[in-house]
């Protein structure tokens, strides 16, 4: 199976390439490309520019996700976590990040703000019926299989 390749420009000259930080990382950190210091005050959303657009082949899309390591400390997170891009997007890609913290935090040029992940997109036949199968859950909402303890 070829790999999928992704082009990209970058928009910014100081825009940083996404990277796997280990060899068995799944997803590319994301850097912010900023011209100055962006402080996100608890409660605060705004969306930080990677300074890079590209183009997802066909039949593919990436996930935005949330970094753990500024989630569990800072309460640092993509607000839409995980957010998508399609693969007809060509503008440049920004993260909205929400600060969920106890304090603000400073955003800096070049902090990895998050992760971007390779998915493969699969079309879906839709067919209208008159009945779906029976199952033990049926109609049970949220938590109606229990809390998990």
């Amino acid at each position: 199976m070829a790999q999928p390749t992704i082009k990209y420009i970058f928009l910014n000259a100081k825009a940083i390439l996404p990277a796997r930080q280990t060899k068995g990382a799944a997803a590319y950190d994301v850097y912010a490309c900023l011209e100055k210091d962006l402080t996100l005050v608890r409660g605060q959303i705004a969306p930080v520019p990677t300074g890079i657009a590209m183009e997802i082949p066909s039949g593919y899309h990436i996930s935005i996700r949330a970094r753990s390591g500024l989630a569990v400390k800072h309460g640092i997170t993509p607000i839409n976590s995980p957010g998508t891009i399609d693969a007809d997007y060509r503008g440049e890609i920004f993260v909205p990040l929400i600060n969920l913290g106890s304090a603000d935090f400073i955003v800096r040029h070049g902090d990895r703000i998050a992760q971007l992940l390779l998915e493969k997109t699969e079309d879906i036949y839709w067919d209208r019926v008159d009945t779906l199968e029976k199952t033990q859950r049926g109609e049970g909402k949220f938590g109606s299989t229990g809390i998990g303890r």
